[in-house]
């Protein structure tokens, strides 16, 4: 059996000792693993990786933006020099298109200080 002192020992936050944790899980009817995982812990864990992933995704996002967008500008070049005349042909399109990257490009950055705020305060904790 368990004493009442070792469950309220257990209870406070101290550590329980595997006998301790197997006499538990066994009156409990669960799985010792069940007691011993941290659900707070765990939660930070999840979280942590969803925002490693929408990062990431953002961060891909962007970078076929910008990859598109350099093709574009090559694209442009060629039209604007098969035009001719005395003024660049494609000006419009390029600087809507530059406005589009860049704030593509600032959506990316608040995410990425958020995550890293968000990692900060959790490490902090």
């Amino acid at each position: 059996g368990i004493g009442v002192r070792t469950v309220q020992r257990i209870e406070t936050g101290e550590k329980a000792s595997g006998d301790s944790l197997k006499a538990l899980a066994a009156a409990f009817n669960v799985d010792v693993m069940a007691l011993t995982v941290d659900a707070k812990t765990e939660a930070e864990a999840m979280i942590r990786e969803k925002n490693a992933k929408a990062t990431a995704a953002m961060r891909l996002g962007f970078f076929i933006h910008l990859a598109s967008y350099l093709f574009g500008m090559i694209v442009f070049a060629g039209i604007s020099l098969s035009i001719g005349g005395e003024r660049y042909a494609m000006l419009t399109p390029t600087i809507w298109w530059t406005v589009g990257l860049a704030g593509h490009a600032l959506a990316l950055a608040m995410v990425e200080l958020t995550a890293r705020y968000q990692q900060q305060v959790s490490a902090a904790d």
